[in-house]
């Protein structure tokens, strides 16, 4: 992209109030619509598991739409993050946004190519490059979670997993979710979700 066209955090400062969420990913401007129920569902899902586990053991905080601002032209609000206790005073400004990468971090698919292009590719490479050590890709349409773990240099994937799994992490010892609960599955929003697989059913790499 050219330097003259990239965009900044400053530019962010001057958008306008309307519930839409602008990021910067490598000088690029992305917009986002207001989140839906379903997605807001599973965003509280995540947050309410994280949270419980972290007052239980004490090993770090969970929190939603918090800015994460690794650079002026990457600037980005995950849907959830977890940080460690060791690592939170080190990364969290007197801004109120982090400044380096969370220890995990989780997005919840929005419906529309543009939107799943962001979350599995641009911001699985900003995350990968920027140090995050564990990446949840929440797809409430197909009742799944895309898990990418660090191996080197960068996230992997690692599994994905569906309503019969449970989620764990090595990030986070003890901690234990039941996929199918993440997700709003006795609603119906007017058509049928896909197919979740057979129990147990993961795919890996």
């Amino acid at each position: 992209m050219d330097a003259a066209l990239r965009w900044t955090s400053a530019d962010l400062e001057v958008m306008p109030d309307n519930g839409k969420r602008y990021e910067i990913i490598d000088g690029e401007l992305y917009v986002s619509k207001s989140p839906t129920f379903h997605h807001q569902f599973a965003c509280g899902q995540i947050f309410a598991n994280l949270n419980s586990w972290s007052e239980q053991t004490g090993l770090g905080m969970a929190n939603f739409g918090t800015g994460v601002i690794f650079a002026d032209d990457d600037d980005v609000i995950p849907d959830v993050v977890w940080i460690s206790r060791e690592r939170i005073n080190k990364i969290l400004g007197k801004d109120g946004h982090f400044h380096a990468a969370p220890d995990l971090v989780v997005e919840v698919l929005s419906p529309g190519s543009a939107n799943e292009k962001r979350d599995r590719e641009a911001k699985l490479k900003l995350y990968s490059r920027r140090g995050v050590l564990e990446y949840w890709i929440v797809n409430w349409l197909l009742n799944e979670i895309i898990v990418y773990r660090r191996k080197g240099k960068g996230l992997k994937l690692q599994e994905t997993l569906h309503s019969s799994d449970t989620l764990t992490s090595p990030l986070l010892p003890g901690f234990k979710c039941q996929v199918k609960s993440i997700f709003d599955i006795y609603i119906d929003i007017g058509a049928p979700k896909q197919s979740n697989g057979a129990a147990g059913d993961k795919t890996t790499e």
